[in-house]
């Protein structure tokens, strides 16, 4: 089993950093680059870029009053939620499909009650 995670190319733990803006401040978020490479499929899905992405979510987060002390955590969480929901068939595998036409209400729905049955 371990060989499968051990033997993977070892890029994907390497970190980098990237500077962004938001709110007119600029912020560095360091993450390993397997999370990186998830964010960029999440933008794409929905024609943004990965800072355009970075900022909504940061917005969204703030504005539905969570405290996001630990923005870099929180963006490795929603890049495993991502792969998460894709394994669960909530959210399609096919790319050229955007996140926001997808039901969130729904899928969130079905993510409690499959976390509390677990």
């Amino acid at each position: 089993m371990c060989k499968l995670f051990i033997n993977a190319d070892p890029s994907l733990w390497d970190s980098s950093t990237r500077s962004l803006r938001i709110n007119d401040m600029v912020t560095s978020v360091r993450l390993e680059n397997y999370f990186w490479y998830v964010l960029t499929e999440i933008a794409r899905r929905d024609e943004m870029n990965v800072p355009q992405l970075v900022t909504r979510l940061y917005h969204e987060a703030l504005d539905t009053g969570h405290d996001i002390n630990n923005f870099t955590s929180f963006l490795r969480v929603c890049a495993m939620r991502y792969l998460r929901l894709q394994l669960a068939g909530d959210i399609p595998r096919r790319t050229d499909i955007p996140i926001r036409t997808l039901d969130a209400g729904a899928i969130l729905k079905r993510e409690r009650s499959t976390l509390h049955h677990s």
